[in-house]
């Protein structure tokens, strides 16, 4: 029987190429997450890209720490933070080794597994809102610190892997402002989305902290 060429693991070549190259063509893959409850697919419709040492925004613009390490490793895998004191965010490592950057996961239609997601993300009204924002997408896809470093071009049976899919038309992708980037990087277009999907994210500018008086 012959493979459905969807569903092939994304090469490490995919991913071993200039940050803003790989966002826009992340848009229309699948994600898989391997759980004990059973596999959940996503369609990635929303990502943003950071550009490493010489992004402001990025985690890895002042260097390599224990947080950011994979970072600094070699493209396709998975580089996951924990934020606010709550909540994990999933991103995909790309670029040679040893030169930081990658892909934050903002958004995504589930398909099969569904009802595993549901599971996680009881506050969700619609199917659409299950992974619409990256704490939302990280917690439908049970993802946590325990997947930093995963390898998602390994392929079936692995915790995280990204297949081949249905790459989107160019004339379906839009792109703008990072959501919440303030400072130097507030104004770059790296912010890539699928036009009209219900999945995406508002977008929301960057709100400088007040400081206590």
């Amino acid at each position: 029987m012959t493979e459905n060429p969807d569903h092939v693991p994304l090469p490490r070549e995919f991913f071993d190429r200039p940050v803003l190259d790989v966002a826009p063509d992340l848009l229309g893959r699948t994600l898989v997450r391997t759980t004990d409850e059973g596999p959940i697919e996503l369609r990635l419709t929303e990502v943003e890209a950071y550009a490493g040492e010489t992004d402001p925004a990025s985690h890895a613009f002042r260097g390599r720490t224990a947080r950011n390490g994979v970072m600094f490793g070699p493209p396709g895998h998975a580089y996951v933070y924990f934020t606010y004191g709550m909540w994990h965010c999933l991103n995909l490592v790309c670029g040679p080794e040893g030169r930081p950057s990658g892909v934050l996961l903002r958004g995504g239609e589930i398909g099969a597994g569904v009802e595993h997601a549901r599971k996680r993300r009881h506050s969700a009204r619609h199917d659409r809102e299950l992974a619409r924002g990256p704490a939302r997408l990280a917690t439908a896809l049970g993802v946590d610190r325990a997947l930093d470093g995963a390898d998602v071009c390994a392929g079936p049976g692995e915790p995280l892997s990204v297949l081949t899919g249905t790459p989107v038309p160019a004339g379906r992708i839009r792109s703008g402002p990072r959501t919440g980037v303030g400072g130097d990087g507030a104004l770059h277009p790296w912010r890539f989305w699928i036009d009209g999907d219900p999945s995406v994210s508002p977008y929301r500018a960057h709100v400088p902290r007040r400081r206590r008086t």
